[in-house]
C-alpha cells in the first residue's frame, strides 16, 4: 500500500513537472513573439507619422484642391496612428504582461512540487499535488482563454477603427478635382501671357472672345495707321491735278482725263482696303 501511493505521488509529481516545463516553454516563446509584434507595431506607426510629415510637406507645393485632398488624408491617416498607439499601449498590458507572469508562475509551481515531495506524508501529499495539478491546468486554461480574448478584442478595435479612418482618406483622395485644377492652372498660365504681350485684365472683361485674341494680335492704334495710309495714297495725285488744271483752257481735256482716271485709281484704292480690312477681320 505504501508502495503503491509513493509510485502515485512519483508520477504526479512528474506530471506536474511536464505540465510546468511545458508552459514554460511554450508561454516563453509566445511571450517573446507577441512583443515582438508590438514592436513591430509600434514602428509601423512611427513610420506611419514619417509619411503624415512627408504628404503634407508635398501638399503645400500644389494646386488648391490637391493640396486640401492630400492634406485630408494626411489628417485622417495621423488619426489613424493615434488608434494605432492605443492597440500598442492595450496589447502591452493585457496580452505581453500577463504571458511575462508566467515566468513567475513557473517558479512558484516548481517550488511547490519540490516541497511536497519532501513531504513525510505521501498520501497527503498525493493529493495535494493532484489539487495542484488541477489548479493549475484549470488557471492555465482560464489565462489562455483571457489572452487570447483580449488580444482579438483589441486588434478588432483597431481594424474597425481603421476601416472607417480608411473609408474616409479614401472619399477625400477620391474628391481631388483634377479639372477644376487644370482649368485654374490654365488660367494662371493665360494670365501671365497675356501679362507679357503688355494686356490689362481690364481691357478684357466684357470684349468677346475672338475680340480679346484679335486685340492680342494687332496694336490698338492699327485703324487709325490705315487712315493715314489712304491719305497719303491720294494727297500726291491730287496735289497734280490742282497745279495743271490752273494752267490753262487748253488742257481742260487733259485735266478731265486725269480727273476720271484718278476716281479709278480712287475705286481702285478703295477696293484694295475694303479688301484689306475684310482680311483683317
Amino acid at each position: 500500500m505504501m508502495r503503491r501511493t509513493l509510485e502515485n505521488r512519483n508520477a504526479q509529481t512528474k506530471q506536474l513537472q511536464t505540465a510546468v516545463s511545458n508552459v514554460e516553454k511554450h508561454f516563453g516563446e509566445l511571450c517573446q513573439i507577441f512583443a515582438a509584434y508590438v514592436r513591430k507595431t509600434a514602428r509601423l506607426r512611427d513610420k506611419a507619422d514619417l509619411l503624415v510629415n512627408e504628404i503634407n510637406a508635398y501638399a503645400a507645393t500644389e494646386t488648391p484642391h490637391l493640396k486640401l485632398g492630400l492634406m485630408n488624408f494626411a489628417d485622417e491617416f495621423a488619426k489613424l496612428q493615434d488608434y494605432r498607439q492605443a492597440e500598442v499601449e492595450r496589447l502591452e498590458a493585457k496580452v505581453v504582461e500577463p504571458l511575462k507572469t508566467y515566468g513567475t508562475i513557473v517558479k512558484m509551481k516548481r517550488a511547490e512540487t519540490e516541497l511536497q515531495r519532501a513531504a513525510m506524508d505521501a498520501s497527503r501529499t498525493s493529493r495535494h499535488l493532484e489539487e495542484t495539478i488541477n489548479n493549475f491546468e484549470r488557471q492555465k486554461m482560464k489565462d489562455i482563454k483571457t489572452i487570447f480574448s483580449e488580444f482579438i478584442t483589441i486588434e478588432m478595435l483597431f481594424h474597425g477603427k481603421a476601416l472607417e479612418v480608411y473609408t474616409a482618406a479614401y472619399q477625400n483622395i477620391q474628391n481631388i478635382d483634377e479639372d477644376e485644377d487644370l482649368e485654374m492652372e490654365f488660367r494662371h498660365v493665360a494670365q501671365a501671357g497675356l501679362e507679357l504681350l503688355g494686356l490689362k485684365r481690364s481691357a478684357c472683361v466684357g470684349l468677346p472672345k475672338c475680340q480679346v485674341f484679335r486685340n492680342s494680335l494687332y496694336a490698338p492704334d492699327y485703324s487709325s495707321r490705315l487712315d493715314i495710309v489712304r491719305a497719303n495714297s491720294k494727297s500726291p495725285l491730287q496735289r497734280s491735278l490742282s497745279a495743271k488744271c490752273v494752267s490753262g483752257t487748253g488742257q481742260v481735256s487733259t485735266c478731265r482725263l486725269r480727273k476720271d482716271q484718278q476716281a479709278e485709281d480712287d475705286e481702285d484704292d478703295e477696293l484694295d482696303v475694303t479688301e484689306e480690312e475684310n482680311f483683317l477681320k
